[in-house]
């Protein structure tokens, strides 16, 4: 039997060909974290006057303000090879909190041997005590050993104005005579620095977005500063080894600090174990009485207890008294498994998105994280 009008599958295949005009994304109404997102009721109203701006292009142009939207690492590096062809400077930001987990050690794959800078946000999350030239020195060495060489390293919170004033200062030289490409991975405060450039370079003005790509997705937003260059904007990429993506929103406000860490430290005998919320766990299994450093999150609540009753107490807590993860969070958590380490006086253990800690003699430690979240032994930077 024949019905009037379109049917449901037709408009959906309608609703699949409208693109964003600012950033050339494919308009979608599911998920407000993927590119192109627009309230359905937006779309509707849009499809008659034919001018479709995605929710980030829209909030741009009238607020100078930009989110961050998220794409997986391989799409990310296919879409914008380009890069090393163009005449580009490259600023690559990452958490100071967590290095190893927003480290991209494949950027070289698609800028090519094109400049580019490491920008370490949040560095108001380390203790004040901290010496920032040490900071420096740490975050070369550390990004030398994965044959990556930035020409320059700041360290700043975008939180803070003021502490942009050298990385401004050197995009102004390199804007004059090439675009300026801004990339990092999700989490890193990304889209807290672009907004802080758009209010500096744009102030109440209105920002014109452009696509350099008319008609494709690629999703990057071009901010011209002048003529023929400008700030453009990428995606940031998703890496499935960091903690955050294991946590609903109300476990990431607990275990991802946003102030200065206070470092805890706890005097351990071989065979006690420590609990780092129910998101990770440390037993101590071979060596003399040992300091444990941590530096993690002041939220996040650290238990002792036996480690021959570790396994019970797990069991019995999880989801309650160790938490994040909560017993009702939506995001299915995944099992903890262990993993053996021999540490040096002087070296860290980090678990990418959750923090790191430090002891002060040699130590057999197990650590117990999620399969997929990334743990790196290193020197330590404190």
């Amino acid at each position: 039997m024949e019905t009037g009008g379109t049917n449901l599958k037709d408009q959906t295949n309608l609703q699949e060909n409208y693109q964003c005009i600012g950033c050339g994304a494919e308009i979608q109404s599911e998920d407000p974290n993927k590119m192109g997102y627009l309230l359905a009721s937006i779309l509707e109203k849009k499809k008659i006057e034919g001018d479709f701006y995605c929710q980030r292009c829209f909030r741009l142009r009238h607020y100078n303000e930009l989110q961050d939207v998220q794409i997986s690492d391989d799409i990310f590096l296919d879409r914008l090879s380009s890069i090393s062809e163009d005449d580009a400077f490259v600023v690559n930001v990452i958490d100071i909190f967590d290095v190893e987990g927003s480290m991209l050690s494949g950027l070289n794959r698609f800028i090519g041997k094109q400049p580019f800078v490491l920008v370490a946000n949040k560095v108001d999350l380390l203790p004040k005590s901290v010496k920032q030239n040490r900071i420096v020195h740490w975050l070369k060495q550390r990004f030398f050993e994965n044959s990556l060489k930035p020409d320059e390293v700041f360290l700043l919170s975008a939180n803070n104005p003021a502490s942009l004033q050298a990385l401004i200062d050197r995009i102004d030289r390199e804007v004059r005579q090439r675009n300026v490409y801004i990339v990092g991975v999700t989490n890193v405060g990304k889209s807290t620095l672009i907004n802080q450039l758009l209010r500096h370079y744009g102030g109440d003005k209105e920002i014109i977005t452009t696509s350099d790509h008319p008609g494709t997705t690629l999703d990057t937003i071009r901010i011209p500063l002048t003529e023929t260059t400008g700030i453009i904007d990428t995606p940031g990429i998703i890496k499935e080894n960091q903690l955050a993506h294991y946590l609903d929103r109300q476990g990431m406000k607990k275990l991802l600090p946003n102030k200065a860490i206070k470092p805890r430290t706890f005097q351990l005998n071989a065979g006690q174990t420590l609990f780092l919320a129910g998101a990770g766990r440390v037993d101590f299994i071979a060596g003399e009485r040992a300091a444990f450093t941590f530096y993690v999150s002041n939220e996040t609540y650290i238990h002792r207890t036996k480690t021959d009753k570790a396994d019970d107490f797990y069991l019995k807590h999880k989801g309650q008294l160790l938490s994040p993860p909560y017993l009702n969070q939506a995001v299915n958590f995944p099992e903890l498994q262990g993993r053996d380490y021999q540490l040096k006086p002087n070296q860290d253990l980090a678990i990418a998105g959750l923090g790191w800690l430090t002891v002060n003699e040699p130590v057999q430690v197990r650590l117990w994280a999620p399969k997929a979240v990334q743990v790196t032994q290193r020197e330590s930077m404190i």
